[in-house]
């Protein structure tokens, strides 16, 4: 049977600092933009996947400073949201937006439940089984696990301005994420969201329900404003910026779960 992905199409992660020593876990769901080649860029033009439609612009870069700077481990997304959304639940309806923003998006409409899981199988589930496999290998080695679920939001949506430079987001379990939105906000020169722009669910969200309270680690979703990084003076300033805040951070919870 045909699969998804050809030879010229790039496996599904990127693990940036694999020996990385340090308690943090950094992962980006929406890093890349890339399509499979079968998929003819999903009927749209690459202007359209260039927008935050087609992945979180900026992260990818930003994530990478960090780990190094963090001596963390990296793993990150190489396809776009749009070919399938590496932070929803299987059962969500936006795992493969047909419109998004406003833009319809042809090669997603429609799918038939085979094409549906070809995707699950070649993109999502290998995404996933490499997170696995990185918690479980530190977990037997006696490596404690602080996760950082990397993201990076559009300035305005659906026409409306959003204030803030950088939000927090959680769901049952905000002890890290009150801790890194208290130090973002010594910062005189940023406005720190609270579980804005986005709240996390069970139904909408895959890292968090999952690995971060379904496994017990201390966890955050980090989101960042996609202008701020969108350059690589920017993902240098805020990959400094958060290595500064995150270090002590170690330390105040012990690198680990409950």
């Amino acid at each position: 049977m045909r699969t998804l992905l050809g030879a010229e199409d790039p496996a599904p992660f990127v693990v940036h600092n694999a020996a990385g020593r340090s308690p943090w876990l950094l992962i980006a769901d929406h890093a890349g933009q890339r399509v499979p080649r079968a998929l003819h860029n999903l009927g749209l033009p690459q202007s359209e996947l260039d927008r935050h439609i087609g992945w979180d612009i900026g992260i990818a870069g930003t994530t990478a400073l960090l780990a190094e700077l963090l001596d963390a481990i990296a793993i990150t997304q190489v396809y776009s949201r749009l070919v399938i959304d590496c932070n929803r639940p299987h059962g969500s309806p936006t795992l493969i937006a047909e419109r998004s923003d406003g833009t319809e998006v042809p090669g997603n409409a429609a799918l038939d439940a085979h094409a549906r899981q070809q995707r699950i199988d070649e993109i999502f589930a290998p995404y996933h089984q490499r997170i696995v496999q990185a918690l479980d290998d530190r977990l037997a080695r006696g490596q404690p696990t602080l996760l950082v679920a990397m993201h990076s939001f559009t300035p305005a949506m659906n026409g409306v301005a959003r204030p803030w430079h950088a939000g927090v987001l959680y769901h049952r379990d905000a002890r890290l994420a009150h801790a890194l939105r208290d130090a973002l906000r010594t910062e005189d020169d940023l406005v720190v969201g609270d579980n804005q722009p986005y709240a996390v669910s069970d139904t909408s969200d895959y890292a968090v329900p999952v690995y971060g309270e379904g496994r017990g680690l201390v966890h955050v979703e980090l989101e960042i404003r996609q202008d701020l990084i969108a350059d690589e003076a920017g993902q240098q300033l805020w990959a400094q910026r958060l290595a500064r805040l995150l270090a002590p951070l170690a330390a105040r919870f012990g690198g680990g779960a409950d």
